[in-house]
């Protein structure tokens, strides 16, 4: 089994500090979002208990967990679906727990779910303002609308041939980058990323991954949901491991190697084991 050091955050928490600043480019970052010691319960159930963690502007946290990890219980706190029952969650250094949504997105949380909320007939244009269409009288600024989209996609480098097309006749990776830049465009400073590219192949899953790092590199705080580590370590800051609903570590990309993250994150000893037992005699 791989044994990783516990890095500055982890070696902090022990000594009962708080984690330092992130840090990107050689600067402090401002943090965003954070949570501590958060947990949430249904019933009977413990979904999450003492997880603790923060994202910086121009950072990537990388989540990762398998399937039953408190991933989605995670995102849906963050999100304002639901309310922790326990710990403390705070924005730009004030505590907060959300009622909905719509007050994290007030706040400029953003949240892109696997399911995207978009509608496959409807043109880019139509899905990028969905519920917020720009008004011209007592009917939508079309005009208005196809330029915004298409310049803002523009800007995030996402090449679309055409606003008007339904966006069912994107790709998986397109349809994802559309609604990352649709996040960022309504005033996102924190995007959280529901397992993005879960169901895309090596080079959909790339092009998503290079948008993810546009979003970071334009300031904003970026929470990936993942089960898959080769797709964190490459555009990760930092990794919080979930197994349960508890938190195994928070780790720089200083800290742990992508060996280390993927044998931490499947268990070393279970893959030795398998690895055993499907050796040929």
């Amino acid at each position: 089994m791989v044994q990783v050091l516990p890095g500055r955050d982890a070696a902090a928490r022990d000594a009962g500090q708080p984690p330092g600043p992130a840090v990107r480019g050689g600067g402090a970052a401002l943090t965003i979002l954070e949570t501590r010691g958060i947990g949430k319960t249904f019933g009977s159930v413990l979904a999450l208990r003492e997880v603790s963690m923060s994202v910086a502007a121009g950072q990537v946290l990388c989540v990762l967990g398998d399937n039953g990890a408190g991933k989605s219980t995670l995102i849906k706190i963050l999100s304002g679906v639901h309310r922790h029952d326990a710990g403390t969650y705070l924005v730009d250094g004030q505590e907060v727990s959300f009622a909905s949504p719509r007050e994290a997105l007030d706040r400029g949380i953003a949240t892109v779910y696997q399911d995207l909320a978009m509608i496959p007939l409807m043109s880019v244009w139509r899905n990028f303002f969905l519920g917020s269409e720009p008004r011209k009288g007592l009917g939508f600024d079309v005009a208005k609308a196809r330029r915004v989209a298409r310049e803002e996609l523009r800007a995030m480098g996402i090449d679309i041939r055409d606003v008007d097309q339904p966006v069912g006749t994107l790709s998986g990776g397109e349809r994802q980058s559309v609604a990352i830049a649709r996040a960022v465009h309504f005033g996102a400073r924190v995007l959280i990323l529901d397992e993005p590219t879960s169901a895309l192949g090596v080079k959909q899953a790339g092009v998503v991954l290079r948008y993810i790092a546009r979003a970071r590199d334009r300031g904003l705080g970026v929470v990936f949901i993942t089960h898959n580590p080769h797709h964190a370590f490459p555009v990760g800051d930092r990794f919080l491991l979930l197994n349960r609903g508890t938190s195994m570590g928070e780790y720089g990309k200083d800290d742990i190697t992508a060996q280390e993250l993927t044998a931490l994150m499947a268990g070393g000893a279970e893959l030795e084991e398998l690895a055993h037992e499907l050796r040929r005699e």
